[in-house]
């Protein structure tokens, strides 16, 4: 009855909510962005440059400590910069409807750039608020919730961006879009400030040092770095080659897309929740070790599916597997993150954890395509198996598997 009580709470429900809100703005200036310049005849070169606009995402540390440091005179510490940051949203997504790509691209890239500084503001307001508003025990299910929310706006914008693109125009599709922000904006309104049982940075200096300073003095800091690192890496290098990979076993472009991204997007919606709602019962260090072997059981499915070939049960069989267990994975992986993070700097130490997520999705995913050619589908695929090993033997030194809390 009481795991009811958590799972159907408000905490929970606004969870949900700002995951879709912080989901949303991402692909308006990645995929949809590109339809609409390339439907306007902008040279590709160009499109390709528009990569950059996504530079705040990776480096929102930089003005996190501010956030950290200053509170509004209205909502609180968190609330009042999420309704700044969400009104920002929605009026840069409707300017970036107004301007035109084919005019005046570089109009475009401020738009876009404006965007993309606002939602990545949103990102780490978000973030400080359900640490500091779920408890230790909620924080597993409550991320779980965060990352399924932020999956559907991304499926809303991506998916739902183009399908409406087809039957109006591009300014239209993003005034809609800004108009979806809504939801988000309101539950700031109606959601309750949490506490701050630390209090708050008094200086710049103690905003910007301190954090790191206490991060630092920490036994085990610089492991558990390590394990930031590279728990994911060997699923994140999987990922990364699956598109060529199936097109080389001979799968169509609409089998990949049945498949892979519908079927595969609801798999991992399943999975994140499925995570959450383990993540109740077992704690956050079990979940590590529990997800982190089926992640690593997937990627080996991949391996699998290269010596049987093109076989479409099969595909949906590894790609339902492997999706499942990604979306646990993260659940517990975003839980984790969040749980080390101190309440006092909670907006800066949390921010510089999630860039540093990044970094193998960028780094590690380079030359995937090379060691694919070199040693062929089925041996890379068991190397990234080989791979993730390490990440999951860190866990020894600072998360045990009979230890209540993570040992950071």
């Amino acid at each position: 009855m009481e795991m009811l009580k958590t799972i159907f709470s408000r905490k929970m429900l606004v969870s949900f909510i700002m995951g879709f809100a912080c989901g949303l703005p991402l692909l308006l200036t990645i995929s949809v962005l590109q339809a609409w310049m390339k439907e306007e005849g902008v040279d590709l070169a160009v499109i390709g440059m528009m990569a950059l606009v996504g530079l705040p995402y990776t480096v929102k540390f930089l003005w996190a400590p501010f956030l950290d440091r200053f509170t509004l005179p209205f909502l609180g510490r968190r609330r009042g910069w999420m309704l700044m940051a969400q009104i920002a949203l929605i009026l840069s997504i409707a300017g970036l409807g107004m301007t035109d790509p084919g005019r005046s691209p570089w109009m475009v890239a401020f738009a876009a750039f404006l965007v993309t500084f606002f939602s990545a503001s949103q990102d780490i307001v978000v973030d400080a608020y359900r640490r500091e508003d779920l408890t230790d025990l909620e924080l597993g299910l409550g991320s779980s919730l965060y990352v399924n929310g932020y999956r559907v706006g991304m499926l809303l914008a991506s998916g739902g961006g183009l399908i409406m693109a087809d039957h109006m125009s591009f300014s239209l599709v993003y005034l809609i879009m800004a108009a979806c922000m809504l939801p988000g904006l309101l539950t700031t309104l109606y959601t309750p400030e949490p506490a701050a049982v630390m209090g708050s940075p008094r200086s710049m200096r103690e905003a910007v040092v301190d954090p790191l300073v206490e991060y630092f003095t920490r036994q085990g800091a610089v492991w558990i770095l390590v394990f930031i690192l590279l728990y994911k890496i060997g699923d994140t290098m999987a990922s990364a080659m699956t598109i060529p990979f199936y097109l080389d076993l001979g799968f169509s472009k609409s089998e990949i897309g049945a498949v892979v991204k519908l079927f595969g997007f609801w798999a991992t919606v399943i999975g994140a929740l499925l995570g959450g709602i383990m993540m109740l019962r077992l704690g956050i260090n079990r979940s590590l070790w529990i997800f982190g072997v089926l992640q690593a059981v997937s990627t080996a499915g991949f391996a699998i599916l290269a010596r049987i070939g093109h076989n479409v049960p099969a595909l949906s069989v590894v790609i339902g597997f492997e999706n499942l267990s990604g979306g646990m994975g993260t659940a517990a992986y975003s839980a984790f993150m969040a749980s080390i993070t101190n309440r006092k700097f909670t907006a800066t130490q949390y921010a510089l954890l999630t860039s540093l997520m990044g970094v193998p999705r960028v780094i590690a995913s380079a030359p995937t395509g090379f060691l694919a050619e070199y040693m062929g589908w089925e041996n890379f695929f068991i190397s990234c198996v080989v791979i993730a090993v390490p990440g999951m033997l860190l866990l020894l030194k600072f998360a045990p598997w009979n230890s209540e809390q993570v040992q950071g």
